[in-house]
């Protein structure tokens, strides 16, 4: 059991070194003894033996959980997960597999284009029966991905059922390194060039590079970089992407923290690729981290123009440490600043009395700061856009139909059938379901008995029962009788109603099973009023620079 001790030890000791305040060092000796004697006394006397990994590990992430939810510990046997997460790397058969709860059973979900999953002609839906004769069916997801991973160059047999044909079969595959794709997608679209970028891992400023000059040679009059959604990753990748676009020698962001040692300033170290071409920046709710870095400081050298909605607001770093018997620790070690000189950091986080653990930088807090070319932004509110434009929010059936459990099955086995009758499909930017095919799956889902709780009718009990208390609710029966009526539940109505959203839902999956990722990303473009104003806005030259102007003074 010591050497777990070692773990708290140094974990407290970092932060002890780190204090010049005596009181401060007492307070770190004391506990982490205090914390020792608990684990001895628990170690020699508890009635039970205890299991040292799991008592301990369960003291040292909460003590961690207490500080922010990016600091996180990582014992020997979870080290690979820190890894694969930065690099984007592992070896296996590179496909998302998914609990198919019709069937109790542990399915592919989506295999990637070019790799093992793919070439031996694994399908969205293919159920594992069992890895080298291990049956798989009563296995959690955990431990069937488990088995499906190894070392690269192993192979294994892996036997499957086809819901649509109802045949099983049985498929030699090979492991090997799986790079995740960083970029989903990247194509032109009249003059426009486009690139989605989904994490920062390795490499991924050196492709982007690379297809921003392959499009600059074929005379692209714009970019597009889609960073919505993306959680970030690695800082220097960051800077590496912002350096295609701006002069060697800028800085890009600062790291500043409690150790002055940890201090660094990321500058650009070589030469742009093109300085001028006008670029717009899609960003999200989601945008977090490097996304912010990228994208915070394009706004601040006013080198691009932001689109979209309000980032997250990640503005902490964290740092990957060693720690005894080949633990790792990814630690929070300072915040970092971006060219204006802001912080973008949204949330507080604070651990009072009061055990309040969060609170959001209040409006009147936050700092005005400067770009380039003197537009006023602001720190503590992650990135706000310099052109606002909010998506298009998901119908209440849409979102039970493909995000709730119960409905995952209906839509996936449409998918399924679809898929198995059409053994190609139109270009992934112009494939649509037709209007008999969506007519098919209304169908289905009527006939399913598919229920889902419908918002209006839920508001209007909840008011029923309002002017009951309040009195009302007698004289105004007939009113809420008549509207009660209008509001009944009618999943045709909705189904029709809603028919567009749906239609272009099940669009895009299925684009997924012929064309994979890139393919699914193309065709969101069709319908995606973000991307649209983003085009717009880079055939319209004069609003474009517009935007990127100071405010003229009154």
């Amino acid at each position: 059991m010591r050497h777990y001790l070692l773990i708290a030890l140094l974990a407290c000791t970092i932060t002890a070194t780190a204090q010049t305040n005596s009181e401060q060092n007492f307070m770190s000796a004391k506990n982490l003894e205090t914390f020792n004697s608990v684990c001895r006394v628990l170690d020699m006397m508890y009635v039970d033996t205890i299991n040292a990994d799991k008592t301990v590990a369960y003291g040292i992430n909460a003590m961690l959980a207490s500080l922010d939810p990016y600091t996180a510990y990582y014992p020997e046997d979870k080290t690979k997960e820190l890894k694969s997460m930065m690099t984007g790397k592992y070896a296996g058969i590179g496909a998302i597999i998914h609990r198919d709860f019709k069937r109790g059973r542990t399915a592919i979900w989506e295999p990637y284009a070019g790799m093992p999953a793919a070439e031996v002609g694994l399908k969205r839906g293919d159920i594992i029966l069992s890895i080298d004769d291990e049956d798989m069916t009563d296995k959690t997801n955990d431990y069937v991905s488990s088995h499906l991973r190894g070392k690269p160059g192993t192979s294994f047999m892996l036997k499957i059922l086809r819901p649509t044909t109802g045949k099983t079969m049985k498929m030699k595959v090979t492991r090997r390194s799986i790079q995740l794709p960083s970029i989903t997608y990247y194509g032109i679209k009249d003059s426009i060039g486009y690139i989605a970028l989904n994490s920062f891992t390795e490499n991924c400023a050196r492709d982007i590079r690379n297809y921003f000059v392959m499009m600059r040679n074929q005379g692209i009059k714009g970019l597009i970089l889609d960073l919505r959604s993306n959680g970030g990753g690695l800082e220097q990748e960051a800077v590496n992407l912002v350096n295609i676009f701006v002069p060697k020698g800028q800085m890009v962001v600062e790291n500043r923290g409690r150790m002055t040692r940890l201090n660094h300033k990321y500058s650009t170290t070589v030469e742009p690729v093109d300085t001028v071409m006008p670029v717009v920046v899609m960003v999200n709710g989601n945008t977090a981290s490097a996304s912010e870095i990228t994208s915070g400081a394009l706004q601040d050298l006013d080198r691009a123009v932001i689109l979209g909605t309000r980032t997250f607001g990640k503005g902490l770093v964290q740092v990957p440490l060693d720690l005894p018997y080949n633990g790792t620790i990814k630690l929070t070690t300072s915040k970092y600043y971006i060219p204006s000189g802001r912080c973008i950091q949204a949330i507080n986080y604070k651990h009072g009395e009061d055990d309040k653990w969060m609170e959001k930088v209040p409006d009147s807090l936050t700092k005005v700061f400067y770009t380039a070319h003197g537009r006023q932004v602001r720190d503590g509110k992650g990135i706000m856009p310099d052109v606002e434009v909010r998506p298009d929010s998901m119908s209440n059936i849409a979102d039970y139909l493909f995000t709730r459990i119960d409905s995952l099955n209906l839509v996936g086995d449409y998918e399924m059938d679809y898929v198995a009758r059409h053994p190609s499909i139109a270009p992934a930017g112009e494939f649509s379901i037709s209007d008999a095919d969506y007519e098919d799956f209304k169908q289905r889902v009527i006939n399913s008995g598919f229920k889902y709780d419908q918002i209006t009718e839920k508001y209007l009990a909840n008011l029923k029962k309002m002017a009951t208390f309040e009195g009302y609710y007698d004289d105004a029966k007939p009113e809420f009788d008549a509207l009660e009526k209008k509001l009944k539940h009618n999943l045709a109505h909705d189904l029709d109603y809603h028919k567009d959203e749906i239609k272009e839902m099940l669009s895009n999956d299925i684009v997924c099973c012929y064309y994979f990722q890139a393919g699914a990303a193309e065709n969101m473009l069709r319908t995606d009023k973000q991307y649209q104003k983003a085009v717009s806005l880079l055939k319209n030259p004069t609003e474009y620079k517009k935007l990127l102007e100071p405010a003229k003074k009154k």
